[in-house]
């Protein structure tokens, strides 16, 4: 008798605890927004109604957001729904999706053509968001391609040096030398031959100015001894006829 008691007491505990699953499960329908095909249709023509609003380079978001919500409540409204209406974050979460799902069948499209597109939406979206796609793709992708760019240069002009380890194992012996010291070691030829050639203009100045000199000096002793030659033989004539 003990058995059938305790039986019958944990049946009504797992009665009584689906029951209250099911009643929270309501409870929680009721204060989420269920998005059928009619209020994801809804949504649809809103958001493609407001795609210039949202466009602008400067635009709250949240606001037109919350402009969109109203709108799909509205249209529902009109048609007897009387559950949760549309929030904000529900509208804008659920159009990511869409766009995410727009942006798979698009690349289709350019594959096997329109034709291929099954996705109910797609057109319509397509209508609207086909034309600036292909700027928009490859406005992502140079941005993505820039960041990548950034990224690297700023890798390269961050990277840390590392100590220069005190025991290294010794290599082979280049066969050339690295770039920077062949450059250093033509620098200091081209030095080297200009100093040379400077040395070289140096000796010819003083070799020519040692020929003038000698030049000069012996021009000098030539006139000296052409002088005395000249006095001699003035004295000669002079003692030759004496004066009367």
């Amino acid at each position: 008798m003990e058995e059938t008691e305790s039986t019958v007491t944990d049946s009504i505990g797992v009665e009584n605890s689906t029951a209250t699953d099911s009643t929270l499960d309501t409870e929680k329908s009721k204060k989420e927004f269920v998005w059928t095909l009619q209020a994801t249709w809804h949504l649809v023509h809103v958001r493609l109604d407001m795609e210039a609003e949202f466009d602008q380079a400067v635009c709250k978001k949240k606001r037109l957001w919350e402009g969109v919500a109203e709108r799909v409540t509205a249209l529902l409204g009109a048609e007897g729904y009387t559950g949760v209406p549309a929030r904000a974050f529900e509208c804008d979460l659920k159009w990511r999706n869409m766009l995410a799902t727009y942006r798979k069948n698009a690349a289709r499209a350019r594959h096997v053509g329109l034709h291929g597109v099954h996705w109910e939406f797609f057109r319509a979206m397509h209508q609207v968001l086909g034309r600036s796609y292909q700027e928009i793709e490859a406005q992502r992708k140079a941005k993505l391609d820039n960041t990548k760019l950034e990224k690297s240069v700023a890798s390269k002009r961050y990277t840390p040096i590392l100590p220069t380890p005190t025991t290294v194992t010794p290599g082979p012996a280049p066969s050339r030398p690295p770039q920077d010291v062949l450059q250093l070691y033509l620098e200091l030829q081209e030095r080297k031959l200009n100093m040379w050639a400077q040395q070289k203009v140096l000796e010819e100045r003083k070799i020519e100015a040692i020929n003038n000199l000698a030049r000069a000096i012996s021009s000098l002793s030539q006139d000296g001894v052409a002088t005395a030659k000249n006095a001699t033989a003035a004295d000669s004539l002079a003692s030759s006829h004496p004066h009367h």
